[in-house]
């Protein structure tokens, strides 16, 4: 058939039908995929063509932050979402083109960076959409990570500003709200198999016209969640904080031009560019590798690998993640690229250039490379309710192979850190409150991991959730008011739980929750490193340790403090060893927990963990190691055996001579135990995987990628990664049970 040419009318009407009749505004490879700053646009040409007043550009930045941080303190001071009360949430400024210039000077700045990507979706697709359009006074909520985000537990009120007529710049709030109809309460189902179990899925869409809520929106919203309450309250909260933010905005506008506003904010990013470009330029030119592993799927346990090469070519980075575990078709801990890039992105902001202003445009220098379908840079049509398995972990991997190019520098712009203890260790839960309110979220205690230890100093203990520098973890007594949960023991650091280092990492604290005044209450966790450790060390130092979850169940705990209120031990290690309640029914669980009911004065106990260690622990002074000892955060096996300190036990007091002595023969002994590499190689070694482990990713060649799909292990070339179908658990389990019934009737 010979080629048909279109006349220039015909291929308009075409292209016109095309344009009216697309069937569905999918998310925007072209947007979802370019993290850069877009290109000036004619005014910011003309404008910053010209000479610049750096000291107006100063002040005007110092106001907009001002702005920012008051339009923060009011989400903080009014949200319901426990989120909101403990500074998971944050505000930003935006240009006219939708990249991010400037955020609060606390909360979350990857809600920001987030949102970076739906503005942009309203910009192109939106504005000339007749049905839509983009007006003064419109607002548009957002949260399905697909779209822009981290998860869809975070909620965007998007809000352009307007001058005369013409856009000059977006605003934003973003609140992790828990709660969103998932099939599971508080909004991160682990036990999600499809994209339609995730609860709300909103992509951007108007939800504010004339500066107020569209009540029959928020119904619809209010309908589709367990705690409408929740919902509408917040999205009230997000709105007015924004129209707070636009206020001073405007006064700004006002007093200095919208020419001043627009410079200042392009201003601001190009700044970052070019200081970015200028510390990557310094680096040496090479290439550092690292890899890191999650354990769990959620609901089954896995070796899930995220495999990292960073290379450095003169003002350029790029940053290699091929060879990581393909997407998981019925989990929901796959993410996509720009959910990675914008976690990344937060690493790189709080771990190595913490200096720099907050803004997406750091990453501008910088190139990815992804196999499509992998865990990180999953498809549309996979569930991403619980991303936070590898995002987690994309927060912190950085650590290690910038610190490799940070070493030689002479001057670091921060001090190195090995990596934070990177899982979100908490409860998630859901149920009837002692208010008769049904709901469902998360505790704040995920905002206190421990950080890992730095080249100058120990890490600090439950510093702050890898994502935010800023989060609080929330008063008990609050809680205890709005649920019937009540905290035995809760923010105790757990001894020995640490990464041991010539600066060992700050500690973690244990958590013992349980219930009463409900008669319908549950819990679930989302979390890895029950099996596999989460925070790597550097430069020869301790990853951290594992952490279980622990369960007692089987006794209602108030009954029995009720007569033995001295009895029981407030310490995980404790009553799990001694168990002191009789007749109860003790036991520990991967920290992957789908939801599940509870009964009253049932204990649900886990650890938020400890850093990694900063190099070698023989290295560790002495008298750092009695001060832990006398702070209760090691043993003295701990100091005897891994730090190898010689010392009186009645007063402490260090034998140097001894302790030298000690560490000399500790050293020759590793001598001995070692091995050339070719050696180790041929010993531990082996061609693929050991075929009883469910592994996921690479080997020894980041082209070959392994899976597990349909219980049977996958082999697959990494430029055409299959999705990997898990089998339910509970299938496999009653077909186990099945099997041993079977063969219990076939004997005599």
């Amino acid at each position: 058939m010979d080629d048909i040419t279109l006349s220039a009318r015909q291929q308009a009407l075409l292209d016109r039908f095309l344009h009216e009749n697309k069937l569905f505004y999918a998310p925007d490879p072209s947007i979802m995929e370019n993290h850069r700053i877009a290109p000036r646009s004619e005014l910011e040409e003309r404008l910053l063509s010209q000479p610049l007043d750096r000291q107006k550009i100063n002040e005007l930045r110092g106001l907009i932050v001002a702005a920012l941080d008051e339009s923060h303190t009011m989400i903080e001071q009014m949200g319901a979402a426990p989120g909101a009360k403990w500074g998971d949430m944050t505000t930003a400024i935006f240009t006219a083109a939708g990249d991010l210039s400037m955020i609060a000077p606390h909360g979350v700045g990857g809600f920001a960076a987030a949102v970076f990507y739906p503005i942009k979706f309203i910009i192109k697709h939106w504005i000339p959409e007749p049905t839509v359009g983009v007006r003064e006074g419109d607002g548009f909520i957002h949260n399905d990570a697909r779209y822009g985000g981290i998860h869809n537990t975070d909620q965007s009120m998007m809000m352009p500003v307007f001058w005369k007529g013409e856009i000059v710049c977006w605003l934003s709030a973003t609140i992790h709200e828990g709660e969103n109809g998932a099939c599971e309460p508080g909004g991160m189902p682990a036990a999600a198999e499809s994209k339609f179990d995730e609860g709300l899925k909103m992509p951007p869409f108007k939800v504010v016209e004339n500066f107020e809520l569209k009540r029959d929106l928020v119904t619809f919203l209010q309908n589709s969640v367990r705690d409408p309450k929740l919902q509408l309250e917040d999205m009230k909260v997000r709105l007015h904080s924004v129209l707070r933010l636009r206020e001073r905005v405007l006064k700004i506008l006002e007093a200095f031009g919208p020419e001043a506003l627009v410079s200042t904010l392009r201003v601001h990013i190009e700044d970052v560019v070019t200081e970015v470009r200028r510390r990557i330029a310094e680096l040496p030119d090479g290439t550092t590798r690292t890899v890191s592993f999650a354990d769990s799927t959620l609901r089954e346990n896995a070796l899930l690998k995220l495999n990292m090469a960073i290379t450095v070519q003169g003002e350029k980075m790029i940053v290699d993640m091929r060879g990581s575990s393909p997407e998981l078709l019925n989990r929901s801990i796959n993410a996509c690229q720009a959910s990675f890039k914008t976690m990344l992105f937060t690493g790189f902001m709080q771990n190595i250039w913490p200096d720099l202003p907050f803004t997406m445009a750091v990453f501008t220098p910088f190139d990815f490379i992804f196999d499509e379908k992998s865990l990180i840079n999953g498809s549309f049509d996979t569930p991403q309710a619980m991303s936070l398995i590898p995002l987690f972990k994309t927060m912190t991997i950085a650590c290690i192979p910038m610190a490799k190019f940070n070493y030689s520098l002479p001057q670091r712009y921060t001090a190195m850190v090995a990596p934070q203890y990177d899982q979100p260790a908490t409860l998630i839960y859901g149920g009837l409150t002692q208010h008769s309110e049904y709901v469902g979220n998360f505790c704040a205690d995920i905002n206190g991991m421990g950080q890992g230890g730095r080249s100058h100093r120990d890490g600090e203990h439950s510093v702050s959730p890898p994502f935010a520098a800023h989060c609080d973890l929330g008063e008990i007594e609050l809680m205890e008011e709005d649920l019937p949960m009540v905290r035995l023991g809760a923010f105790t650091l757990a001894r020995d739980r640490v990464g041991f280092g010539k600066q060992r990492s700050g500690l973690g604290y244990e958590q013992i929750h349980t219930y009463r005044n409900s008669g319908l209450w549950g819990f679930m966790t989302g979390c890895s490193g029950s099996l596999f450790c989460s925070a790597q060390p550097l430069f020869g130092g301790y990853a951290s340790p594992t952490y279980p979850l622990c369960k007692v169940k089987g006794v209602n705990v108030f009954e029995f403090l009720a007569q033995q209120p001295e009895a029981l031990p407030l310490d995980i290690v404790r009553i799990m060893n001694e168990q002191p309640i009789p007749g109860a029914s003790y036991s520990t669980h991967d920290m992957g927990m789908t939801f599940e009911l509870a009964a009253p004065g049932e204990l649900y106990m886990m650890c938020q963990g400890a850093g990694g260690g900063y190099g070698d622990v023989l290295q560790r002074d002495p008298q750092l190691v009695m001060k832990d000892l006398e702070e209760d955060l090691i043993s003295d096996a701990t100091a005897r055996e891994i730090y190898q300190v010689i010392y009186d036990p009645a007063s402490r007091v260090v034998d140097e001579a001894a302790t030298e002595r000690a560490r000399a023969a500790e050293r020759q002994a590793r001598l001995a135990r070692g091995k050339p590499y070719d050696a180790f190689l041929a010993e531990w070694q082996t061609p693929a995987p050991p075929a009883h482990l469910p592994f996921f990713g690479c080997w020894d060649d980041a082209t070959v990628v392994y899976g597990v799909s349909m219980g049977q292990r996958v082999k697959m070339d990494g430029k055409a990664l299959s999705s990997m179908f898990m089998l339910n658990p509970k299938d496999l389990r009653i077909a186990e049970l099945e099997a041993q019934l079977k063969a219990a009737l076939a004997r005599p």
